[in-house]
């Protein structure tokens, strides 16, 4: 606590706060500060929701160092406010105190298919304005990206927990193991009622390289693997191929998990790795290495075969793995849109929409990964609060057309 105290007193109040400009979604954080070390620590938690109704977990799995805290005037000769610990304790806070009560409906439903941080963040900003929301999962428990894609090392899942039972408190319904798309479709949800539809399924197809030997027993795709660590027996020496902030948090994993001489090989060198620089660090401290210039050309039972990519000269090698890990990006599932008219897609699977979360087919909207392809959390937040005003002005415009 006393550290969380003395991080916010060296905040500079700034009038201009340029933390605030550097998040996407906005937190007024230099208020919250202020609100905060003057005993007003509700408010600060009320002002902080009310933006960003996963502001619990974003205080914890954002990327400080290119957002808020990278932007913190105090970077340019000290160290930077310590925005993610104030803003987690002040979250912490609020939702312990909070009581989340169902408000009137206002007669609208909506559908939300997915539950991961776009949905979430969606489900709780309009049921807390009496939208009626089911919301449909394909898994057993709520979380998408934030239960099965990161681990547990960042991110307690029984926050999740916690938020299920805040969606619940108001009044959101809750379909798990359910996969829209097949049995239940678009057109169903509207002739059922839902005013609007929302997609926001994430990303949970895997890349291949297209490798020789990539469907051997011991390759495996890194997302499929994040679901479930403890399900594999991947062995002592695991290779990571890919060095994005995936591929970080797998090889790390692997090593929570027994592995004991996990690598990543990169075709690349350090600066050029798409992972944000202190989650390279991370994985360092936790005992990574790394095989940078070298790029896999076959896998086999034991091992990648690879060609050196340094200037210098090319050469063919084997480096010994009892298991192979692919990281490499992923892409949407296609169930909805190969069951559905209406929505278009891009070349990489990716739904269309307008800035506001608008897609191809009138009434349906979609925001997060399925949209933008992998990106951080609060991204989705960000996006997912358009989708909201979105489809307020949307219903609001079809109540006016059904008057008339």
């Amino acid at each position: 606590m006393q550290h969380i105290i003395n991080s916010a007193q060296t905040c500079l109040d700034c009038k201009k706060p340029k933390c605030q400009k550097g998040c996407p979604v906005n937190t007024p954080i230099a208020e919250m500060i202020r609100l905060f070390l003057a005993g007003e620590i509700k408010e600060a938690g009320k002002k902080v929701f009310e933006n960003n109704p996963l502001s619990i977990i974003c205080s914890l799995v954002c990327p400080h160092e290119k957002h808020c805290e990278g932007h913190c005037i105090l970077n340019k000769k000290y160290t930077p406010v310590n925005v993610g610990a104030i803003e987690n304790y002040i979250s912490t806070y609020y939702m312990n105190y909070k009581q989340f009560e169902k408000v009137p409906s206002n007669g609208s439903s909506i559908a939300i298919i997915g539950s991961g941080p776009a949905g979430i963040s969606l489900a709780m900003i309009l049921a807390l304005k009496g939208y009626q929301i089911t919301m449909y999962e394909g898994n057993d428990k709520i979380g998408g990206v934030l239960r099965y894609g990161i681990p547990d090392f960042r991110l307690d899942k029984s926050i999740l927990d916690e938020l299920l039972e805040k969606l619940k408190a108001v009044g959101v319904q809750i379909r798990p193991n359910t996969l829209v798309g097949k049995n239940i479709t678009i057109d169903d949800l509207f002739r059922d009622g839902y005013k609007a539809i929302f997609i926001g399924t994430g990303v949970w197809t895997p890349k291949k390289l297209g490798l020789k030997g990539e469907s051997l027993g011991n390759v495996h795709f890194a997302i499929d693997y994040l679901k479930s660590p403890k399900a594999y027996n991947l062995g002592k020496k695991v290779i990571v191929i890919g060095a994005g902030n995936v591929a970080m948090d797998v090889a790390r994993t692997a090593i929570r998990n027994g592995s004991s001489e996990v690598s990543i090989m990169y075709r690349k060198g350090f600066e050029d790795m798409p992972a944000e620089k202190v989650e390279i660090e991370y994985a360092k401290i936790d005992g990574v290495k790394f095989n940078l210039y070298k790029s896999p050309l076959e896998f086999t039972s034991n091992a990648v075969k690879y060609l050196t990519t340094n200037e210098i000269e090319n050469i063919e090698g084997f480096e010994e793995a009892d298991s192979i890990l692919i990281s490499i990006s992923q892409k949407p599932r296609d169930l909805i849109v190969s069951n559905t008219t209406g929505i278009n897609v891009g070349q990489d699977g990716l739904v269309i929409t307008n800035d506001r979360g608008e897609t191809t087919r009138e009434g349906v909207f979609a925001s997060g990964d399925v949209v933008t392809g992998a990106r951080t959390v609060v991204e989705a937040v960000a996006l997912s609060k358009k989708v909201a005003i979105a489809i307020e002005e949307y219903i609001a415009t079809l109540k006016e057309q059904e008057a008339c």
